[in-house]
């Protein structure tokens, strides 16, 4: 039978409780010890540190905050080993998120919404790993009041989003009336959305569409998949604009991706599914890419998924206007397409 024995428990730099927040920061190391092979370490570490809460543990161990020996330990179903566990507790961050200076690329704005060219790396909204520093930090510093609880007060002005490492258009409403209108645009999927990857290899066939349900993945929780059952539907449909290397074994391509639907990571899980991940995906992208290729990455300074939304079509919502806005590739983008195109 698995036994966890808690040896010792130890508060270090705490600070006396605050009454207006939930934790406090600081680090907690309990040592324990582990009988015929232990339990799950985030349930262990959860008995051992009774004011964290088991999903607090495992936030922590998301976020590379719990060590064993000095090593991050972050596979959420780790078995506990003997040892001392440091575990670093972050300051409380703010209940809402704040506005921060933040430079934004607005390609529109008016009394009602506001258009964007997000940069990669840029979070759209607070989350853990991602607290400040968020599109919704700077669109809260740049609209200032008007976009105060439009959406709610923890992602304000925000009807979609696209990845952190995901460049590219996103549109933020600054009025009740136009974050009604552009949640029904998305819900009716009467918005013109078009992405441009790089893919390793070319997706087969070359064009068409994608119909799948896609959900959670049943092997691992953080990834979503393709199901045969369940999940929400998912429509995509695409096509090869260039190939790199050779018709009949090409080393990449540049695909573009018309989406009928926004589920989570639909694009990066479909190309996946047609042998053609984005280049540079450091969840979807199993297999590497010919060396040639890896070479023009490394050259062009690719160091997140090459997906970039490049078109964001719709009518506004409160004037009726018909709006359509395009983005050029950005810089890592642009420069691994004319490394592979030496090829």
């Amino acid at each position: 039978m698995s036994q966890v024995c808690v040896i010792m428990q130890s508060m270090l730099a705490f600070p006396p409780p605050d009454p207006d927040e939930d934790e406090a920061s600081g680090a907690v190391t309990v040592m324990v010890t582990v009988a015929e092979g232990g339990g799950r370490l985030d349930k262990a570490l959860a008995d051992a540190a009774p004011d964290l809460s088991r999903a607090r543990i495992q936030a922590l161990m998301t976020q590379g905050q719990v060590r064993l020996a000095g090593q991050p330990l972050t596979n959420l179903s780790a078995r506990a080993a003997a040892g001392t566990y440091e575990l670093t507790l972050p300051p409380p961050t703010p209940a809402e998120p704040q506005p921060e200076d933040v430079p934004l690329t607005v390609l529109y704005e008016d009394a009602h919404l506001i258009v964007v060219d997000k940069p990669p790396g840029m979070a759209v909204h607070p989350a853990p790993g991602s607290e400040t520093g968020t599109l919704v930090n700077a669109l809260l510093h740049h609209c200032g009041a008007s976009l105060s609880g439009i959406g709610g007060v923890a992602r304000p002005g925000i009807v979609h989003r696209i990845d952190k490492d995901t460049s590219g258009i996103v549109v933020s409403a600054k009025s009740d009336a136009a974050h009604q209108g552009l949640s029904a645009l998305f819900a009716a999927h009467d918005i013109d959305r078009v992405y441009v990857a790089l893919v390793r290899g070319a997706p087969k066939p070359r064009s068409g569409s994608l119909e799948t349900r896609i959900g959670r993945s049943s092997t691992d929780r953080k990834k979503m998949a393709v199901l045969r059952a369940g999940g929400r539907e998912a429509i995509t449909h695409y096509q090869t604009t260039t190939l790199f290397g050779t018709e009949d074994k090409p080393l990449a391509a540049l695909v573009a991706c018309r989406l009928e639907t926004g589920r989570t990571h639909q694009i990066r899980v479909h190309l996946a599914a047609l042998g053609a991940p984005c280049l540079g995906d450091p969840v979807y992208g199993a297999g590497a890419p010919t060396q040639k290729v890896r070479d023009a990455m490394d050259e062009a300074g690719l160091a997140r998924q090459a997906l970039h939304a490049s078109v964001l079509g719709f009518v506004h919502p409160v004037t009726g206007e018909t709006l359509r806005f395009e983005s050029p590739l950005p810089g890592d983008m642009a420069r691994l397409k004319d490394k592979l195109g030496e090829l």
